[in-house]
């Protein structure tokens, strides 16, 4: 019996996470449940305080991000999902890495362009990483 070296690896295990449960990486699913909480919550308020205005949205998605992400571990979306952000190396995110991970993140592409790691380029251009909480 053979097996190739794609089959013995996860994402994550070359950032020292575990195959899976806390601390593993969070995969799509959870994401894009993460992602659509959040972006819901941004519609409503944009809706309730801007008459749906789609700038309006954008910005308080970012700022929901920007806020959230260094006082809660996470943005409501994440939490609720079961996720955190940490550092790549474990630890506090602080306050520069979600900002510069929303900047990019709020541009789409960034977050749509995956490593082996399942990290987006905005979490590895932040040295950040989306896990299992």
């Amino acid at each position: 019996m053979t097996s190739s070296t794609a089959d013995e690896t996860y994402p994550g295990q070359r950032l020292g996470l575990p195959r899976e449960g806390s601390g593993s990486v969070a995969r799509v699913p959870r994401r894009l449940a993460g992602l659509a909480i959040d972006w819901l919550a941004a519609v409503v308020i944009s809706i309730a305080f801007f008459q749906y205005d789609a700038i309006a949205t954008m910005l308080v998605f970012a700022v929901v991000q920007i806020l959230f992400i260094p006082t809660i571990g996470g943005s409501p979306g994440h939490r609720l999902a079961g996720m955190r952000l940490q550092l790549q190396g474990g630890g506090w995110p602080g306050v520069w890495r979600p900002i510069v991970r929303t900047l990019l993140l709020v541009l789409v592409i960034p977050a749509v362009i995956w490593d082996g790691d399942q990290r987006g380029l905005h979490d590895r251009a932040a040295g950040t990483v989306l896990v299992r909480a």
